[in-house]
C-alpha cells in the first residue's frame, strides 16, 4: 500500500487542474501552466481544491507508479503555485559565473570559458560573481540544469575548490603530511 500515492494534494487559491483524456494533466497557477502525460493505468479525480491519485487494483506494476505519479503532481502543482530554485556556489580563485543574453559563462579554472545556454522556462541571476541562483517552475528542469553547471567542476575534497550548492556538505579529506 503506497502511503504517498494516498495522500490527497491539496490545492492553493488561483491553482487549477485539469485532466484529459489519455491521462494528459494540465496544471495551472500564478507562475505558469505545466502539462504532463501519466500512465493509462492510473485515474485522477479532482474534487474543489483536492486531487487523488487512484489505482485500479495491486499489480507490482500499478503500485510502482502510484506514488511516483502523485509525487510528480505534487511537484507540479508547487511548481506552478511557489517555484523551484537552486543556489550554486563558485569557490576558488578565479572563478565566477555571468549571465549573458541567454547563456551562463562560467570560469571555473579551464584555460577557457564555460558557456552553457539557459533552457526555456528558467531564469538565472548573479548575486555575485561567486554565487548563482536558477529558478523556475519544473523541478526536474531546475534540477538537471544545476546539475549540469556543477558537473563544470565538482568540488574537490583536500582543498574545497568547485561548484556546489548552498548549504551542500563538502567532505574533507587530509592530505599528505609531512614527516
Amino acid at each position: 500500500m503506497s502511503r504517498i500515492g494516498n495522500k490527497v494534494i491539496k490545492l492553493a487559491e488561483g491553482t487549477t487542474v485539469n485532466v484529459q483524456d489519455n491521462n494528459v494533466v494540465t496544471v495551472k497557477g500564478p507562475k505558469g501552466e505545466l502539462t504532463k502525460k501519466f500512465s493509462d493505468k492510473l485515474t485522477f479525480s479532482v474534487e474543489g481544491a483536492d486531487v487523488k491519485v487512484s489505482r485500479p487494483d495491486d499489480t507490482k506494476e500499478s503500485k510502482m507508479i502510484h506514488g511516483t505519479t502523485r509525487a510528480l503532481l505534487h511537484n507540479m502543482v508547487e511548481g506552478v503555485t511557489h517555484g523551484f530554485s537552486k543556489t550554486l556556489q563558485m569557490e576558488g580563485v578565479g572563478y565566477k559565473g555571468q549571465v549573458k543574453g541567454n547563456k551562463v559563462v562560467v570560469s571555473a579554472g579551464y584555460s577557457h570559458d564555460v558557456e552553457l545556454e539557459i533552457p526555456q522556462g528558467i531564469t538565472v541571476k548573479t548575486n555575485s560573481p561567486t554565487e548563482m541562483v536558477i529558478e523556475g517552475i519544473d523541478k526536474e528542469v531546475v534540477g538537471e540544469f544545476a546539475c549540469e553547471i556543477r558537473a563544470i567542476r565538482k568540488p574537490e575534497p583536500y582543498l574545497g575548490k568547485g561548484i556546489h550548492y548552498k548549504g551542500e556538505h563538502i567532505r574533507r579529506k587530509e592530505g599528505k603530511k609531512a614527516k
